[in-house]
């Protein structure tokens, strides 16, 4: 080890490396920084170009032309100018550097570093520029969507209550405002640190001088610089006054009182102390002395502590604490108002709801409509049984959570359990886990899955003897059923874009070749069928050029080895419809859930985009990802956003993602939205109006789960208008959470309810419910109007039930179905033989003036391949009384305390007060179905008549008339026998037209 720091003797010389080895180190040294660099070029390179095809073959190169144009323009911009000041600055301390340097022992120690900085100066001062340049170009690159925003800001028309200026101004002015000052510190910083280091290098500063320890040069460029920085703190300063409506962490976001009476003014004198400061320093330039500065500096110190710290402590401790409600009381419905504005919850409609908890028959039957179209399929847990029934192939795969969806089927409208049956290549055998195998033959899905959620039939008939598997209104390879039926030629059933969709596909056949990707597996070998792609999506790949981009893109050299990559060929990517729709709108946050549904012969993805800010004024922030987590959905992303808190939220955009196709189509949903105005002209035509949407795909459309999340999480606490009872948080609710999953929130359900304030008629609605804070009795019943389709779509509706009630809410009735003895002798026979139990989601919808809890009950084997739950009862509440079926009817009898046999909407003239009769009639059963099944069709003439539909009411009404005369005719009967035509259910009733609709 010696030897490394030994100079040589004469006895023993130091080994000097021959000549050719240092010019060969340097050349080593030179050739791995060009292949660092080519290869960083290339990957760039690479990049851009294959962006550049796949937004063409999307038809959005106006997005990408869009994005790079302003990223380029802001990364030299900003680049340009870090790198230049820098520079400049560095450049001038080095031009003006004393000539002649008094002799000391510090100038000696640096003159070994000026012989080494001298020779290399120029090309110091060209990487310092560079380095600085690129980091800055990257950060104002990042800028990007604040910038455009900004260049096509639009006003909101709304002014908040402080500094009376459009919500516009915080919105899309402040935020860029702030990064140029805070650029522009950056700059003043940097360069004064690069100066101060020149002159102390090249004898400028002498730190151990007595006298005259910086040279005139020195002192003006130093002055200059901390007085531009000063300059600039005072405009943050001012700058700062306006974030004030944005600050969180008290009581609530926005201003308050200390703020507006203590930080406030400080913040305004701050600014003009800086102002000051600044102009003491630029006097330094001429006067030559540090007294004032330097006393202008101390007191702007000491100004942003006693003015910024302690002072608002102060005001805070003596002022507001002793009488806070009093003094916040303004400020709090300054921020009640904001929130309910951002969050589009300014129209909720409270109904206070008294809420029974003893449930008449006549109640029952006046919402009976309403009963027997309830989902009693879990989406959540019937997507095994989709899977073990309807997979056909391992390598197809449905979605883990499905969806639900609505069709009109014979002139009804039908909830269905939807999924799509996708490529899964993880089901493929280890032997055919080739390139070729995934890539080329293996590449697209095939067919729709939907089952009735009510578990009849098409004809809305109970179906019985079917071991509790769905009742499939779509199966099957080729796809054949209920949907398939609607359109005269069927809908195309492949699905080359969907939610498994991760991989790559190369489709397209060689001219005169044959077709090699997997279409129907129908037989083994040969006897499969094949197709060929024909969308217009996918980026042409027959050219070497584009081989070898992709093939750099993906690291695949078969890419441009392969015959299967031929002059036709097409690559497929970025498949997933979530990621497309990020992909062409990178300024929308997109909904977590993407749902499909078969529209117009094709299988269309829909998903919803929203417009979201940080920067709405005393608008309360909450995290986005904790707002919008549950338990189907506990760990929901946002790549798009900058920040994951937000104040402000609209559903701007219903997007649609063709699954065969690929192709995108953006709608204009909330044209009065001023962020989507300015993406609108950042981004001009891409986004299509509202009008474009077809009757067909609006049936499909339905509002946002999590913008509902959001709203709901945001109602929870200000659903209280009043300011003094929101300090006092005396009503606060929360999202209660999961019965079967208590880490996680419940999540929202849809169903059709019937509320005081929504009219007769069911409404498809997004519902929740609320438990009081620490408590799990129900505090309200929520719901939003989620047919996209009807005038009064988004409106939020609460039932507000009285603080003095104690209606149980879903924890408690979970607790109340795991200790009813009934239903536990039910299961103990099924957890004998190797079962376990799984209990669905709670549904909780208005009935009867109460509030009905059903909850589907489903078996699964505990161990062996193959198994899927199985619906077996299906459990109702109302009250705190239990019961349990096969069916929703036997369920809600066992409640009421009829005879299994005995028609749940028959009206007896007594109550349920403890789980009983009280009263009866001599009318049969057999009667009473009739005279039931007679007045459905009087109210299905009626709602023809009011509609238009002449020939349907009186068919309706001929109908009535022949169930009236049956009923007639069956109790002038010694012994009363049903009507042929009655239709029973599986407790004995017969089923009217469903029309709720719960789903996902």
């Amino acid at each position: 080890m010696s030897g490394i720091f030994d100079d040589g003797t004469p006895e023993r010389p130091r080994r000097v490396p021959p000549p050719g080895s240092q010019q060969r180190s340097r050349a080593l040294i030179g050739t791995i920084i060009v292949l660092v660099v080519a290869f960083f070029l290339v990957s760039v390179f690479t990049g851009v170009w294959t962006d550049r095809l796949w937004f063409r073959s999307v038809g959005y190169s106006g997005v990408f032309t869009k994005v790079l144009g302003t990223k380029v323009l802001l990364f030299l911009v900003f680049g340009l100018t870090m790198g230049v000041v820098v520079a400049a600055n560095v450049a001038v301390a080095y031009r003006f550097r004393p000539l002649f340097r008094p002799a000391s022992q510090e100038q000696v120690n640096l003159d070994r570093y000026r012989e080494v900085v001298d020779p290399l100066r120029k090309w110091l001062l060209i990487a310092i520029a560079l380095v600085l340049g690129l980091f800055a170009g990257g950060s104002g690159a990042g800028q990007w969507r604040q910038f455009l925003l900004w260049r096509h800001r639009s006003p909101f028309g709304t002014t908040d209550p402080y500094f009376h200026k459009d919500v516009g101004f915080y919105v899309f002015d402040l935020p860029w405002l702030h990064y140029l000052v805070d650029f522009g510190l950056a700059v003043t910083v940097l360069s004064l640190i690069a100066a101060a280091v020149v002159h102390y290098l090249f004898g400028g500063i002498r730190l151990q001088s007595k006298r005259d320890r910086l040279s005139g040069a020195a002192q003006v460029q130093i002055s200059v610089l901390a007085g531009l920085f000063v300059l600039i703190k005072g405009a943050d300063y001012w700058l700062d006054r306006y974030n004030l409506t944005t600050d969180s962490g008290g009581l609530f976001t926005g201003v308050g009182y200390t703020d507006q009476n203590a930080v406030l003014p400080a913040k305004t004198i701050l600014t003009f102390i800086a102002i000051i400061c600044a102009i003491l320093f630029f006097a330094n330039v001429l006067r030559r002395t540090w007294l004032l500065p330097s006393v202008g500096l101390v007191l702007l110190v000491l100004s942003s502590i006693l003015l910024g710290v302690i002072w608002p402590g102060i005001v805070q401790q003596f002022q507001v604490k002793p009488s806070e409600p009093d003094k916040e009381a303004p400020y709090i419905a300054a921020n009640i108002k904001a929130t309910r504005d951002a969050y589009d919850i300014a129209g909720t409609k409270v109904t206070e709801y008294d809420a029974n908890q003893t449930l008449s028959q006549s109640q029952l039957r006046s919402d009976t409509e309403s009963l027997p179209g309830i989902r009693l399929l879990d989406p959540a847990l019937v997507s095994e049984a989709f899977e073990q029934l309807q997979q056909v192939r391992g390598y197809y795969s449905v979605a883990p959570v499905l969806d639900v969806d609505r069709y009109q089927v014979d002139g009804r409208t039908r909830d269905m359990v939807v999924a799509v049956r996708e490529l899964d290549q993880n089901g493929l055998p280890d032997g055919q886990r080739n390139w070729a195998n995934e890539h080329t033959v293996y590449t697209h899905g095939y067919g729709v899955v939907a089952a009735y959620g009510n578990q009849q039939d098409k004809n809305d008939n109970p179906v019985t003897g079917n071991d509790g598997k769905p009742v499939w209104a779509e199966r099957d390879l080729p796809p054949k059923g209920d949907l398939t039926n609607m359109f005269p030629n069927g809908y195309q059933p492949r699905i080359y874009f969907g939610e498994k969709s991760t991989t790559y596909a190369i489709v397209g056949k060689a001219p005169g070749g044959k077709n090699v990707e997997l279409d129907l597996p129908e037989g083994q070998g040969a006897n499969s069928r094949t197709n060929t792609y024909e969308g217009q999506a996918g980026v042409p790949v027959g050219g070497l050029f584009n081989k070898l981009m992709y093939a750099i893109k993906f690291s695949e050299p078969n890419i441009v080895l392969s015959s299967r990559v031929n002059a036709n060929s097409k690559i497929l990517y970025d498949r997933a419809p979530r990621e497309r729709v990020q992909k062409v709108a990178p300024w929308l946050t997109v909904d977590g859930d993407s749902y499909p549904a078969v529209v117009d012969g094709r299988v269309k993805w829909i998903l919803d985009g929203y417009t979201t800010t940080d920067h709405y004024p005393n608008s309360e922030k909450d995290s986005l990802r904790s707002m919008t987590s549950d338990a189907l959905s506990p760990n929901t992303t946002y790549a798009t956003l900058p920040t994951d808190e937000i104040n402000y939220m609209r559903n701007s955009v219903k997007a649609v993602v063709d699954a065969y196709d690929g192709s995108v189509k953006l709608y204009q949903w909330d044209d009065k939205d001023p962020i989507l105005k300015a993406w609108e002209g950042a981004f001009p035509g891409i986004v299509e109006p509202k009008s474009k949407i077809s009757p067909d795909l609006l049936a499909h459309m339905r509002y946002p789960e999590d913008m509902f999340k959001v709203q709901r999480n945001m109602l929870a606490t200000y659903h209280v208008t009043n300011p003094k009872t929101f300090y006092g948080g005396t009503d606060q609710w929360k999202v209660p959470e999961d019965p079967e999953n208590k880490a996680n929130k419940q999540p929202p359900y849809r169903l059709s309810v019937r509320t005081p304030s929504g009219g007769p008629d069911p409404v498809f609605s997004l519902t929740s419910v609320f438990v009081p804070q620490k408590r799990q009795n129900l505090a309200s019943f929520i719901s939003v109007d989620a047919d996209a389709g009807q005038k009064d779509y988004g409106t939020i509706r609460i039932l507000r039930l009285p603080s003095n009630t104690q209606i149980p809410g879903p924890s408690q009735i979970a607790n109340l179905f795991g200790a009813d003895s009934d239903i536990q002798d039910k299961l103990l026979a099924f957890t004998r033989t190797n079962s376990t139990a799984l209990f669905g989601n709670l549904l909780t919808l208005p009935v009867g003036d109460g509030l009905l809890y059903v909850q589907p009950l489903y078996t699964q084997r505990k161990t062996g391949e193959g198994r899927y739950p199985v619906l077996r009862y299906v459990l109702v509440s109302f009250g705190e009384k239990v019961g349990i079926g096969n069916t929703l009817t036997e369920a809600l009898n066992d409640v009421l305390g009829l005879a299994p046999d005995a028609p749940s909407g028959a009206d007896t003239g007594g109550t349920t007060g403890s789980g009983g009769t009280t009263g009866g009639g001599a009318v049969s059963s057999d009667v009473r179905q009739l005279l039931q099944q007679a007045e459905t069709k009087f109210a299905t003439a009626q709602k023809a008549l009011q509609s238009g539909d002449l020939e349907g009411y009186a068919k309706a009404q001929g109908e009535a008339r022949d169930l009236v005369q049956q009923a007639i005719a069956a109790a002038n009967k010694a012994t009363p026998t049903p009507s042929p035509s009655a239709t029973p259910s599986p407790s004995g009733s017969s089923s009217p037209s469903p029309s709720a609709s719960p789903s996902n």
